[in-house]
């Protein structure tokens, strides 16, 4: 990876404008996601995820969440939520993104960095192997606790 990437930080504390450039993102990360400022709050200053962000004229305009926690069979991580401003796509912001936490895990020494994504996503599954992720045979199961009355 020759081309020069966007610079990535780690949010450390969450200002207004952070607040509600993430607010924007989450849009476009999902349609049924909902954006918590205290939720954001706690994903920032939680020992097991970091946010990461990419940053455009001091907006956030990219970010994406590395989480890691300790196992029996070592210490793993996982990407969560990675999400690029339609406007600024095609820029090598996932990529850097992806990258940095690529680099975490190996400077960490995790055992291995997961993260699952549609099938249909062609464009997305081609960039998470350009950067070192293989795809496994395996599948992905999710049970949705429902609200308890």
């Amino acid at each position: 990876m020759s081309e020069l990437l966007p610079k990535v930080e780690v949010l450390s504390s969450v200002t207004d404008a952070d607040a509600a450039d993430i607010a924007h993102l989450v849009t476009q990360l999902s349609r049924t996601a909902t954006f918590n400022q205290s939720r954001l709050t706690t994903i920032v200053t939680h020992d097991a995820t970091e946010l990461l962000v990419v940053r455009e004229n001091g907006r956030i305009v990219g970010a994406a969440t590395f989480v890691t926690f300790p196992l029996p069979s070592g210490v793993r991580g996982h990407v969560e939520d990675v999400v690029v401003d339609e406007t600024m796509r095609g820029k090598g912001i996932a990529q850097a993104l992806l990258v940095r936490m690529t680099e975490l895990a190996t400077n960490r020494g995790l055992r291995t960095l997961d993260l699952t994504s549609r099938p249909a996503r062609k464009s997305a599954l081609r960039l998470y192997e350009s950067v070192g992720f293989v795809r496994r045979d395996t599948n992905a199961l999710r049970f949705t606790p429902t609200a308890r009355t």
